[in-house]
C-alpha cells in the first residue's frame, strides 16, 4: 500500500509540472510612504525579467496591477521623485495565487548648494524606526529560501551572524552567547508566549512552529540594543506582522510538507469597501499518515498537532482596523505498554508518558491617521498557553 500511495504522489507532481506551462498570474500591491504610510501616487513600477521589462504607474490609491504575467521570477523596480529607489530582486510569482506587496519608500533628502551622501537603505534595515543598529527585515520569500529553513523563521534566523541554532530537532536559537529564554515573540505589537508545538513551559523553542510562513508579511528581527518597547527581550526579538487577504477576488491554497498537510484561503469580505479574510489551517502530517496506516519508525509515539491562523482586515477613511488570531494543540503519547517490542525509540522503558501543549493568542489591532505626518497604533490581545505532561508507571 505504501508503494501505490508513492506512486500516485509522484504521478500527480508529473501531471501539475507538465501543465504548469503558459500558466500566468496577476502581480499588484499598494506603494505608501515609510513614516505617514500615505498612498503614494505616480509612483513608476517597473516589471523586468532577462530582456522583458513593463512599467505601470500607481493610481490615487497608491496600487498597481501587472496583469497576465507568466510565472516565474522577476524583478521589480520602485522610483518616484523624492523619494528613494526601491528594488526587489527574484521575486518569485506562482499559479497558485496572486503576488500581493505592500511597498514602503523612504523620502529622499537633498539640500541646494550642498553635496550630501547617504547610504540607500536596503533590507538589513528594518520596519521599526527605532532600530539603529543589530536589526533586519526578513520577507515570508527569505524563510523559504535558506537551506533546512522548512519555512520556519527561528531556523532562518540561524543563518544571520551571531547566531546560533541548538539542533536540529528544535528551533531554540542563541543570539551572541545570550539563552534561548531570552528570545522574545511579538505578534502585531503585542508580546505573546511560546508559539512552537511541544513546547515547555519557559522556552521559546519548539520541534514545530505554529507561525506559517504563507500568512505572515514582513518582518523584523533585532539581535541586539533593543528600543525601550522590547522591555521583555535580552537576546533577540521577533517582531512579526501578518498580512491582509486578497481583497478582490477569492483564492486557496493546499499544499503537503515537512511542516503538515495545510488548507488556506483567502479573498474579499466587502469588495466596495476592499475588507478582506484570511485564513489557515495545518494537520501534522506524520499524525495524517499515521491515519492511513503508514509506519515511519516511530513506533507508538506519532507527533499530532494542527494549527490555526486568521487575519480579518477592515480599511476606512482614516485607517483600518485588524482582527487576528493563533491557536495550536499539540499531543504526543510514549507508551512503553503498547510497544513491547522496544521499537520506541522516545520513550521511556520504565512509564508511559502523554505530552499535551494549547496555546491561543486572539486580538484586535487599530490603525489611526491623525494627520499627514502622525498616526497611532492600538493592539488589545488575549494569550494563554497549557502544558500537560501525564505520567504512568
Amino acid at each position: 500500500m505504501q508503494y501505490k500511495v508513492l506512486f500516485l504522489f509522484l504521478l500527480c507532481l508529473t501531471a501539475i509540472n507538465g501543465s504548469s506551462q503558459n500558466l500566468k498570474q496577476t502581480i499588484r500591491g499598494t506603494v505608501k510612504d515609510e513614516i505617514t504610510q500615505i498612498p503614494l501616487i505616480a509612483v513608476n513600477v517597473q516589471l523586468s525579467k532577462d530582456s522583458l521589462k513593463f512599467s505601470v504607474q500607481t493610481d490615487i490609491d497608491g496600487n498597481f496591477r501587472f496583469s497576465q504575467v507568466p510565472i516565474g521570477r522577476y524583478n521589480l523596480l520602485f522610483s518616484s521623485i523624492g523619494y528613494e529607489t526601491k528594488q526587489l530582486s527574484q521575486i518569485e510569482l506562482t499559479s497558485s495565487k496572486e503576488l500581493i506587496l505592500n511597498i514602503k519608500l523612504t523620502e529622499k533628502v537633498s539640500r541646494t548648494g550642498k553635496i550630501v551622501i547617504k547610504a540607500k537603505k536596503n533590507k538589513q534595515g528594518t520596519k521599526n524606526e527605532s532600530v539603529n543598529v543589530s536589526g533586519r527585515t526578513f520577507s515570508t520569500e527569505e524563510s523559504q529560501r535558506y537551506a533546512g529553513s522548512r519555512g520556519d523563521v527561528a531556523r532562518m534566523a540561524q543563518n544571520f551572524a551571531g547566531v546560533q541554532g541548538a539542533d536540529d530537532s528544535r528551533n531554540d536559537i542563541v543570539v551572541r552567547g545570550n539563552s534561548p529564554t531570552g528570545v522574545l515573540y511579538r505578534l502585531e505589537g503585542v508580546d505573546i508566549p511560546n508559539p512552537n508545538h511541544f513546547s515547555s513551559a519557559g522556552t521559546t523553542g519548539g520541534p514545530v512552529s505554529m507561525l506559517n510562513n504563507n500568512v505572515l508579511t514582513n518582518s523584523d528581527f533585532l539581535s541586539g540594543a533593543f528600543p525601550a518597547e522590547y522591555g521583555n527581550a535580552n537576546a533577540a526579538v521577533f517582531d512579526i506582522g501578518l498580512r491582509k487577504g486578497n481583497n478582490e477576488k477569492h483564492e486557496f491554497l493546499g499544499q503537503v510538507g515537512f511542516a503538515g498537510f495545510e488548507g488556506m484561503a483567502e479573498g474579499p469580505i466587502s469588495r466596495k469597501k476592499k475588507s478582506s479574510y484570511l485564513v489557515n489551517y495545518r494537520y501534522s502530517t506524520l499524525g495524517a499518515f499515521a491515519l492511513l496506516g503508514l509506519d515511519f519508525g516511530t513506533g507508538t509515539a506519532v507527533p499530532k498537532y494542527q494549527d490555526l491562523t486568521f487575519c480579518l482586515n477592515f480599511p476606512d477613511k482614516t485607517g483600518h482596523f485588524k482582527f487576528f488570531g493563533l491557536g495550536g494543540i499539540s499531543n504526543i503519547d510514549l507508551f512503553q505498554s503498547e510497544d513491547p517490542a522496544g521499537d520506541n525509540l522516545f520513550g521511556d522503558d520504565s512509564e508511559d508518558l502523554s505530552y499535551t501543549t494549547r496555546t491561543g493568542v486572539i486580538g484586535v489591532n487599530r490603525f489611526q491617521r491623525l494627520s499627514k505626518k502622525t498616526f497611532m497604533i492600538y493592539t488589545s490581545c488575549g494569550c494563554c498557553t497549557n502544558n500537560n505532561h501525564s505520567r504512568h508507571l
